[in-house]
């Protein structure tokens, strides 16, 4: 079963590309979405799409073979390997913002982090092939950095010690630690553990976690808080980038009855630097690290298919890494999977200071654009009551969240991104393309670098999960899941603790559970796993902790997935009834993922039985592993397998 890689590349000239199954050399680039290329083996020039080019390396073409690398998961490193790999590139950073850079540079920079330059320069070269922070975690011989050979209680009786004397206001020096361990292992009866252990396992602790627990919390923010009351300046695409949430004033209805369930959040990310919108989310769930998680990752990934998938014509190139993240200190913009998913893209994560709007003004003034132009849809709530006062908002209501979100993307392709920008003095898109392509006064960044597997991005910014491998499969909230690709993990001990079971990495769509994704560590991609009870219906998350939920205020004890499952049933029968009387039932509907679609063939060449089809049975598309938008193809005619 294919699995999913990460990667980025940037078209650029000189670069060796595949595009459907030929080889190329990029010679020019023509927009900001295409290129002109050599074929390799006819010498034709001829038009690309950026989006279609999968990079090939030299010593790939040499071997005759193309071989990705392998990049682990960003979830699997310590916090020891993470923390090194972030000193790394705090050290090459300079050169990397220092184009003309010169040896000098570079010997001063080693010298300020007592290393060789030789060593300065192996990092930057790891870090300009991989393109990415987790390039730099250390991969030295024998036992990994992090690792602990002590007994669980040696290592209870340091963190306890180090929990009571050294991370307290009292402000204990390391030596008190040390002490400290020695009169505990003593009372436990136990070997106490060398006092180099107890020095190492302090010098791995946070820094700014230790200032602030040992009452120096002006002093760790000022010296590790994001710089809250400015950003660097967005003076080129992707500099900076915003993103904020907004409930729409609007009413919407649902897809069976068209009868009111009320009002969408929308996700929003714009850069700064061009005012593009670089990435949307639509959901009537409130927002959460999975909103922002998929405005993120959309705004990193192309947005052809998507845009195919909306029904919306036109172009939307807008994609790469962002330089910064700007938000604000909501929940939903917190947490250890969107903040490491950040750090690997080598993303500068900053929350705005509270009370302190002003900060994000950018994405306030889009979504006050975005405001006056939902406010012309039907079902509109206006502002405030005074203006909706004599206007029926359900009773008006006509859109449904499809049909709302196809009309906002509309919008901000072909009218926000092509109207002139009272700010900039010219329309978002052509701000965007200047800053990408330049002109006679100024070089542009050149086309963003394109990832290689968006579903990869994807997977990034989504909850991730640690299980072991049972002869059942894994099990995640009671339910199971198997694919043949975890045979060999059945009971697997972990390697560096033999008496315990190997954890793997498994990512899940909320939206639907129907499968998660396993991280094979062998090949370091990720492999869709089914239930492993393939009959059971799909469902959201959402829906999973209701279900619980009900179970458990029933009193259920030792729920199975038999049982799970079952009471999903009965919910959505009582869904059925009760959504043509009630917009909570209606809305509760919208959290049901869409039904397995049947597989299909494009065909130009039909009988007359397929002419009589109806238009909906001709709309019918493919159901592929990604949970997220497929592609959209132009076809003429389908026909069903039956």
């Amino acid at each position: 079963m294919a699995g999913i890689s990460k990667s980025f590349f940037k078209a650029e000239p000189g670069q060796l590309v595949e595009s459907d199954g030929e080889l190329f050399k990029i010679t020019h680039l023509m927009s900001i979405s295409s290129v002109l290329a050599v074929n390799i083996k006819t010498n034709e020039s001829v038009r690309l799409h950026v989006e279609n080019l999968v990079p090939i390396s030299p010593t790939e073409v040499t071997e005759k073979k193309y071989e990705e690398r392998l990049h682990p998961d960003l979830a699997l490193f310590s916090d020891d390997e993470w923390a090194e790999a972030q000193r790394r590139f705090q050290a090459i950073k300079p050169l990397l913002q220092n184009p003309i850079r010169t040896r000098e540079d570079a010997e001063t920079i080693a010298t300020k982090h007592k290393i060789h330059p030789a060593t300065l320069y192996k990092w930057l070269k790891l870090y300009q092939d991989a393109g990415h922070v987790s390039s730099l975690v250390p991969t030295k011989r024998g036992r990994k950095t992090g690792t602990k050979l002590l007994a669980s209680e040696q290592e209870k009786i340091i963190e306890s010690a180090i929990e009571d004397i050294y991370l307290s206001k009292q402000r204990h020096k390391p030596q008190d630690v040390i002490e400290e361990v020695l009169r505990r292992s003593r009372l436990a009866k136990i070997p106490p553990p060398h006092p180099n252990t107890v020095r190492n396992r302090l010098a791995v602790l946070s820094p700014a976690n230790t200032l602030r627990r040992r009452g120096f919390k002006e002093a760790a923010r000022n010296k590790y808080a994001p710089i809250l009351g400015q950003f660097p300046g967005a003076d080129y695409p992707f500099s900076v980038v915003q993103i904020d949430h907004t409930e729409a004033d609007i009413i919407l209805v649902d897809e069976a009855h068209r009868k009111p369930i009320g009002r969408p959040w929308l996700t929003l990310a714009i850069d700064v630097y061009s005012r593009m919108i670089a990435g949307i989310y639509i959901t009537f769930e409130k927002p959460s690290a999975t909103s922002v998680g998929m405005c993120l990752a959309q705004a990193i990934c192309p947005k052809r298919e998507y845009l195919a998938e909306v029904e919306v014509g036109g172009e939307w190139s807008v994609w790469g890494v962002m330089g910064t993240v700007h938000t604000d200190n909501a929940k939903e913009f917190r947490g250890t999977v969107l903040e490491r998913a950040c750090e690997e893209y080598f993303i500068d994560l900053q929350w705005r200071p509270v009370m302190l709007p002003h900060f994000g003004g950018h994405v306030e003034r889009l979504m006050g654009t975005m405001a006056n132009e939902i406010r012309k849809l039907p079902g509109t709530t206006f502002s405030n009551p005074t203006q909706r006062k004599g206007y029926d908002s359900e009773g008006m209501s006509a859109l449904t969240i499809k049909e709302f979100e196809r009309h906002i993307v509309e919008f901000i392709v072909n009218v926000y991104h092509q109207r002139v920008h009272s700010q900039i003095g010219m329309s978002p898109k052509q701000k965007w393309e200047l800053g990408v392509l330049g002109d006679a006064n100024s070089s542009g960044t050149g086309v963003m670098p394109i990832p290689a597997d968006p579903l990869r991005i994807r997977l990034d910014f989504m909850p991730f999960f640690e299980r072991s491998v049972q002869q059942y499969g894994i099990q995640i909230d009671g339910i199971s899941y198997y694919d043949k690709v975890l045979d060999p993990y059945i009971n697997a001990a972990d390697p560096d603790n033999p008496k315990a079971k190997r954890s793997f990495l498994i990512r899940r769509d909320p939206r639907d559970i129907s499968k998660v994704y396993f991280l094979d560590p062998v090949d370091q991609r990720y492999v869709p796993l089914p239930y492993r009870n393939i009959g059971y219906p799909a469902m959201s998350a959402w829906e999973l902790r209701e279900v619980q939920q009900t179970l458990k205020t029933q009193g259920m004890r030792n729920v199975d997935e038999h049982m799970i499952f079952e009471a999903l049933d009965r919910m959505r029968v009582r869904i059925e009834e009760a959504k043509q009387k009630t917009k909570a039932a209606r809305r509760q509907q919208t959290r049901i993922p869409l039904p397995k679609l049947p597989v299909v063939v494009f065909s130009k060449i039909h009988s007359p039985a397929d002419k009589s089809m109806n238009q909906n049975e001709r709309n019918f598309g493919m159901a592929e592993d990604d949970p997220f938008a497929q592609p959209i193809k132009p076809f003429d005619e389908i026909s069903i397998i039956r």
